[in-house]
This record gives C-alpha cells, structure tokens and sequence, in this order.
C-alpha cells in the first residue's frame, strides 16, 4: 500500500513540476511583454474602462466622434473599441505617410464574422487580405469589369436613368412630394443589378425582385454591430441572439441565386449586352484570369459588387440634390449650365457630361462634405510599423477619418460650407492624389476600383434631373430648415427620407 502512496506521489510531482515550470515561463513572457509595451511609444489614447475600452465613447456617428476626440488627443490617437486595438488618423500629412512609406503594411483588412460568412470565407477583393490572389481579383475589375471604357459602353445607364424621369414625370401629375431617397435608391440597384448580372433589381414576381431583397439585407447586415467582433470571447452571444442565422440564412440565400445566376449565363451561347458575370465567364474560357478563380471567387466578387456600389451611387445622388435645395442660387447656377449645354436635345449624352465643368466642381463639393465612406474602410497592420515615431503594433485595426481631413479648417476655407466654386480651376486626381486634402474614394493600394462608374453614374444622374425638372421643397420645409441629419450605415445617408416637388421643363 505504501509503495502505491509513494508512486502516486511521484507521478504527481513528475506532472506538477513542468506544470509549474510552464505556469512561471508563460508568467515571465506576459511580464516581459509587459515590461517591452510599456518601454514602446504609443499613440495618444483617451482613458479607457475596464473591458469596453473606449467602446463608451463612440456615438451614433463615428465620424465625429473620431474627430470631437482628435481635438484632445490628436491626429494620431489609439483607442480599444473592445478588445480591439484602433488606431485613428485624421490629418492629410499622416494618411500622406501611410501611403507614401507603408502602403504594403496598411493593406490588409480586419476580417469580421459578417464578412467571412456572407463572402465565402473574403474570397472577394474588397476584404480579401492583401495577396496575390487579391492583386490579381483586383487587377480583373479595374481592367475589364470596371474600366473606364467598359464603363461608357453601358448602354443600360442611360436607359435607367430614362426609366427615372418617366417616374418622376408620372408623379407630377398629382403634384405631391416624392420620395427622392426612396427612387435614388432604386435606380442604383437596377443599375447595379444591371451592370452584375444582367437582371433590373425591380423586376415584379421575377428573379430581379426577390434578388433586390437579398441584397439589400446583405448590405445591411455587413455592416451590423456583433458582439463577437470586438469581445471575441463572448461571440456566443452572436449565437443566441440569432444574428449568426440571420447571416447564413442570407449567405443560402444570396449562394443559391448567383449559382443560378451563373448557369443561366453559361447555357447562352451568344449575347448583345455583357454583364459582369459574363464578361467573367468569357476571361476564364479565354484563359485571360491570370489566375485560378473556383465558382465561390466568383460569386464572392460579384457580391462585392453590391456591397461598394448600389448605396454609394444612391447617397452620394441624394446629398447632391439635398445640397442644391440649401443653396437656390447654387441650383439655379448648375441647371443654366445643363441647359446651356443640352440645348433642346431630346436627351443628354457623354458629350454634354463632359462640358458641364460646374456640375462637376458640385459633385466634387457634395463629396467632399458627405464621402461616401467618412471612415475609409477599415484596414489592418500586418506587422509593426511607426508613423510619425510612434509605434503601431501588428493587427491593429486602422481608420482614416476621411470626413475629418476634408473638412480640416486649416486645409479648406469655410470647410463647413457649400461652396462648389472652390474647385474651380483646381486638379483633383480622384484615384492617385497629390494632395491627401481631399481623398473620397480612399487611398493607396486599397483605392476603391468603382470610381470611374459611380462618378458616371452620378453625373449623368444628377444632370438629367436638372435639365428635365424644376425642384421645390415641400410647403412646409425651406432652404435654411431642411432636415440633413446624418444616419450610419455602409456609408453615410440621410436619416430622413429626402422628399421634393417636381415640375416639368420643357425645352
């Protein structure tokens, strides 16, 4: 019995022994570690709670809570959103640094649990990390889905935009408000469905319809808060709650459609209008990819396609108008140029567009005051780096506060006011900027690849609904109490529906 207590007694200390070595190693790294951070210089950082972080101290609009505590605590702060690190940055001079000196660092992304479910695990391009397989996706939509020749070829532009006016003209007749907000909206789905897959996103009782549905619960739950995200150890809660359901079931959903999608397009044997999904098909039979895309890449990139465009193009027609109704003078200033330019055409083409150089100066202004992503999307640091001899850890989460930058008092005069003339006679590159004053489509490597469509979206949008109508407010609404109030999103809308009264120009 002895020999058994005192063997009993050997194995425990033969297991105790490196049990107690492992527990004083493994307290001697977190204290070296310890020792190592608090040695390194890091950012400014407001106090922070236990757990949350500064999770407390960030509003409805993240944008201008960035900035209420950049005043504190400078261009260059860190915050715990969580268990996340954060950094913020809100001056040009510093997101001039991070492109200049450390693009390759700043280029991954943060991968949350809304995207690796609903784009196939970031088989996409605009949250894949950076790699080969990303340069390569990206290098397929710049050069041949989203270039600038591609772009003026979409005859379906120009007939969305027609359907638009045939909408508005129907509802003059009764003279009421129309929701502008509602039908801006609309037409950048179709023409994002359009330009995708071939299929309007309002089709009654067909595909395009229920399509329309799913896309925009995808856009919305993409861009949701999750418990998870930022308390990795309480994602259980994600579970619960039902929003990691919610997220398969439109993954199903969105997965089962493209599918079909996709095989309709391969039993064509010809077709007049390429979409992207043929156009994609088309690169890979002729061998054009430059790399191996599985059937999930495919459906990842044209999900991507919905994610980037269809709000971008509606809030960024919406602010446009919404700012013309502010400042009458203003409107009345553009609508003279469309005018002067279109004469009595019967319709406006590229031509026009490209001689309408005041409208430009106000989509340029609009975009300025309202990005369409105030906070560039989030980018992640693969390794250590320092900017302005500060050290910023790897896997630090990365926003540049975009709204901040372009209304910077000591880089704009008047930056709070809508003022388009200050774009005169003054280059601004929108995809290589020399000047990181005004960077509303990104920057560096990250640079949104849909620029050259949505500005032509826009554009043409904005300028048919100038020459083909006069505008008014409702009775009840003037200029100077027009509701702009800001809500979050994928980008940046109106809270409220923006709502006008159409009359009919007659050339």
């Amino acid at each position: 019995m002895d020999i058994v207590i005192v063997k009993a007694k050997l194995v425990e200390q033969t297991w105790s022994i490196p049990l107690l070595l492992s527990l004083l190693v493994l307290f001697l790294n977190l204290f070296l570690n310890f020792i190592k951070r608090s040695k390194l210089k890091l950012p400014p950082s407001p106090p922070k709670l236990p757990i949350i972080g500064n999770l407390h101290q960030i509003g409805t609009l993240p944008h201008r809570s960035f900035r209420t505590l950049s005043t504190k605590y400078g261009p260059l702060m860190l915050l715990h959103i969580g268990h996340t690190p954060t950094l913020v940055v809100s001056s040009a001079q510093l997101a001039e640094e991070m492109v200049r000196n450390h693009d390759i660092v700043f280029s991954n992304r943060p991968i949350t649990t809304a995207v690796k479910i609903l784009l196939y695990g970031c088989k996409d391009f605009g949250f894949a990390p950076y790699n080969e397989y990303w340069r390569q996706a990206r290098k397929i939509c710049v050069l041949h889905l989203l270039s600038l020749k591609r772009v003026q070829s979409f005859q379906f532009v120009r007939e969305e935009v027609l359907t638009l006016i045939n909408n508005i003209r129907g509802r003059c007749l009764d003279a009421s408000p129309i929701n502008m907000t509602e039908m801006l909206l609309g037409t950048s789905h179709n023409l994002i469905s359009r330009c995708v897959i071939g299929l309007k996103g309002d089709e009654e009782g067909g595909s395009g319809a229920r399509f329309g549905e799913v896309t925009r619960r995808f856009m919305h739950q993409i861009s949701e808060f999750n418990v998870g995200d930022m308390f990795p150890s309480f994602g259980w809660l994600d579970v619960l709650s039902g929003f990691i359901g919610r997220l398969k079931e439109t993954a199903k959903e969105m997965d089962e459609f493209l599918d079909k999608v996709i095989e309709e397009h391969k039993a064509l044997k010809s077709y007049d209008e390429k979409d992207f999904v043929h156009i994609l098909l088309q690169l890979q039979s002729d061998g054009m990819l430059g790399t191996e895309l599985t059937r999930d890449h495919f459906k990842a990139i044209l999900a991507d396609m919905f994610v980037a465009g269809t709000e971008s193009v509606a809030t960024a027609t919406e602010w446009t108008m919404a700012e013309l109704m502010r400042h009458p003078n203003i409107m009345k200033k553009a609508q003279d140029e469309v005018r002067k330019v279109v004469g009595k055409k019967p319709k406006i083409d590229a031509e026009d567009i490209h001689r309408m150089d005041y409208l430009k100066c106000i989509i340029k202004e609009t975009l300025r005051l309202h990005p369409p992503a105030p906070l560039m999307s989030p980018r992640q640091t693969s390794t250590s780096v320092k900017l302005e001899d500060y050290h910023i850890p790897p896997k630090t989460t990365v926003f540049v506060n975009v709204w901040a930058i372009q209304r910077d008092p000591g880089l704009w005069e008047m930056p709070d006011v809508f003022y388009p003339e200050r774009f005169e006679n003054v280059e601004f590159d929108y995809k290589d900027p020399k000047s990181f004053q005004f960077i509303p489509f990104g920057i560096g490597r990250r640079t949104c690849p849909g620029v050259s469509f949505g500005l032509i979206a826009v554009e043409y949008v904005i300028a048919n609904l100038l020459y083909w109508f006069d505008w008014k407010l409702p009775p009840h609404i003037s200029a100077q109490n027009l509701d702009i109030t800001e809500a979050f999103g994928l980008g940046v809308c109106m809270k409220f529906p923006l709502c006008l009264l159409a009359m009919p120009y007659r050339p």
